[in-house]
């Protein structure tokens, strides 16, 4: 099993949290992003950094993940394609995506996008708080009890 994540937009302290757990348990971390990342020298963690443009360190992780992977994304299309795919998508606040409500958030997010799209000012999601880190930390040792 793999961790792998979206770390383009992936907050530092949820970065943090996943380099304690790879080197802890010598598991296999891979950030990817269109950007450099600085990552802690450790032989259980890589960056990878892929070329710029929409949807290309998405590709990438879909090209190399694995069922029974676990990926880190806010990214709900990236998210339902991974579990078609058989890989486990978490959320950086800590939420599972699951068969059973990846059809509901997709539906959200478009609707949002139709707002946005209309001219409606919708704010993004609010900062991430000290609660969404401690769901976050909480799942993945969860999942990682259960899967390593």
């Amino acid at each position: 099993m793999q961790i792998w994540v979206d770390a383009d937009a992936c907050p530092a302290v949820i970065k943090d949290i996943l380099f304690r757990a790879a080197e802890r348990l010598k598991l296999p971390l891979t950030l990817v992003a269109n950007r450099l990342l600085r990552v802690p020298p450790s032989p259980y963690i890589r960056a990878r950094q892929v070329p710029k443009g929409f949807d290309v360190a998405d590709r990438h992780i879909m090209d190399e993940v694995a069922a029974g992977d676990l990926v880190i994304t806010a990214d709900i299309p990236l998210a339902a394609a991974l579990i078609e795919q058989g890989a486990c998508a978490l959320s950086p606040r800590g939420e599972f995506y699951s068969s059973e409500n990846i059809r509901e958030r997709l539906g959200m997010r478009d609707f949002m996008e139709g707002l946005r799209g209309a001219g409606v000012d919708i704010s993004g999601p609010p900062a991430l708080s000290q609660a969404d880190r401690q769901a976050f930390a909480r799942q993945l040792e969860r999942f990682l009890a259960h899967h390593s």
